[in-house]
C-alpha cells in the first residue's frame, strides 16, 4: 500500500466523540454508546469506508459521510436487527439511539416499569436481579446489610496477644 501525504490525526470527531485516531475505524467505533463491531462493520461497509483505515487518516468527506449514516441508519439500508430499540413504545418504529439518548431512553424505561408497578419494575425498585439470576450465593453485597458471612470476634489485645499465645 502507498502512503498518503496526509497527517495522522491523533483525535477524530465522530457522532459527538472523540475517538484514538491511531486505532483501525472499525474497533475505534466502539468507543462510542451504543455502537458495536458489528453495527460499525455495517456502517462502514454502506459508507464505503475500508474497515482497516485508521481512524486518523480518514477524510473529512468520510468523516461527514460516516456521520450521516449513523444519524439515519434506516435510509441507507442497514437491517432492523442491528437496532438498539426497535418498535419504539411511543412511536413504533425501529430506531437506533445513541450516548445521552441512550441513556436517556433507558432511564425513562425503567421510572416507567416502577411506575406501573411490571414485575421488572418492582425487582428494579428493590435493586434485586431483574433477569432472573439466582441470589442465594451471588449478589451479596450492598443491600443495607453490613457484610454477610462468617466473622470472628476481635481481641481486645489484637496481634499482641496471638504472639504471646504461640510461645
Amino acid at each position: 500500500m502507498e502512503e498518503k501525504s496526509q497527517e495522522l490525526r491523533y483525535i477524530v470527531r465522530i457522532a459527538n466523540t472523540d475517538l484514538v485516531g491511531s486505532k483501525n475505524i472499525l474497533f475505534a467505533m466502539g468507543k462510542i454508546k451504543g455502537i458495536s463491531v458489528m453495527l460499525a462493520n455495517a456502517f462502514l461497509g454502506v459508507a464505503g469506508i475500508e474497515k482497516d483505515k485508521r481512524a486518523g487518516a480518514l477524510t473529512d468527506a468520510e468523516i461527514q459521510k460516516l456521520n450521516d449514516v449513523i444519524s439515519n441508519p434506516a435510509k441507507y439500508n442497514i437491517p432492523e436487527w442491528l437496532f438498539n430499540r426497535r418498535k419504539d413504545p411511543e412511536t413504533g418504529e425501529d430506531i437506533h439511539l445513541l450516548a445521552g439518548d441512550l441513556r436517556f431512553n433507558t432511564e425513562n424505561d425503567i421510572k416507567l416499569m416502577k411506575k406501573t408497578r411490571s414485575y421488572k419494575g418492582i425487582r428494579h425498585s428493590l435493586g434485586l436481579t431483574v433477569r432472573g439470576q439466582r441470589t442465594k450465593a451471588n449478589f451479596r453485597r450492598n443491600k443495607g446489610r453490613v457484610s454477610l458471612g462468617v466473622q470472628r470476634k476481635k481481641t481486645e489485645g489484637g496481634a499482641a496477644a496471638d504472639s504471646k499465645g504461640k510461645k
